[in-house]
């Protein structure tokens, strides 16, 4: 089998993804103002949606976290934090722009985190898996920290699902010899046009019913 080279961005785009990660994490956080939450804790959830993901996928890889042993990740991720907190009516304003960039970044976040699982050895699904918590992992962690049900559990707009179809085709494409850049393009844009679509017709999958039957089930046969 041919040595898989991981699918890598500059590190300014790199930063950037970063930073869109962290000012949104600023921003969410920054909307609970019933909860009292200080500057220091908006930050640290700006990080955690930051690199959050990044950090998910080095852990299920055995890999040492890049974005704790690169000297720039934190740093910009806590900085944007700190801006987005401070510049909060600013920043809210943009939301039409910071929603095709968020698709973007979930879609490159997916795409590295799958090609470097299929580099170290991993099995397709698993990749998929991989990338697909590359992807997520940030708001994971973000309504863990907030002590809010996890939004990637409940019925919503699909950007896991998206996630996972960006994932799925980088592996479908290189299984087929097609290389990893290729590869890689295609996978963030059909996670870009899913997630975007998603939200643009409210796409979602249908709250799941079985237990509810088997309940009714059981209260008719008594």
């Amino acid at each position: 089998m041919d040595t898989i080279i991981p699918f890598g961005i500059p590190l300014w785009a790199e930063l950037a993804a970063v930073a869109l990660g962290a000012l949104q994490g600023a921003l969410f956080a920054g909307a609970f103002t019933d909860r009292r939450i200080d500057v220091l804790g908006t930050v640290l959830v700006g990080i955690g949606v930051a690199l959050g993901g990044s950090l998910l996928r080095d852990i299920l890889l055995g890999e040492p976290p890049v974005v704790i042993y690169g000297p720039w990740y934190v740093l910009v991720a806590a900085v944007t934090a700190l801006a987005g907190l401070s510049l909060q009516r600013i920043f809210a304003r943009l939301d039409p722009i910071i929603l095709p960039l968020d698709a973007v970044v979930i879609g490159l976040f997916g795409a590295i985190g799958t090609s470097k699982a299929l580099a170290l050895g991993v099995p397709a699904v698993p990749a998929i898996f991989v990338g697909t918590a590359a992807a997520v992992g940030g708001s994971v962690l973000r309504d863990v920290t907030l002590n809010l049900p996890v939004a990637l559990l409940h019925v919503g707009s699909l950007y896991a699902v998206a996630a996972a179809g960006g994932a799925a085709l980088l592996v479908a494409l290189m299984t087929l010899g097609v290389p990893v850049l290729w590869a890689a393009v295609a996978a963030v844009v059909l996670t870009t046009v899913v997630r975007l679509l998603a939200v643009r017709y409210g796409w979602r999958f249908p709250e799941q019913q079985a237990l509810v039957v088997r309940r009714t089930t059981g209260r008719r046969r008594r």
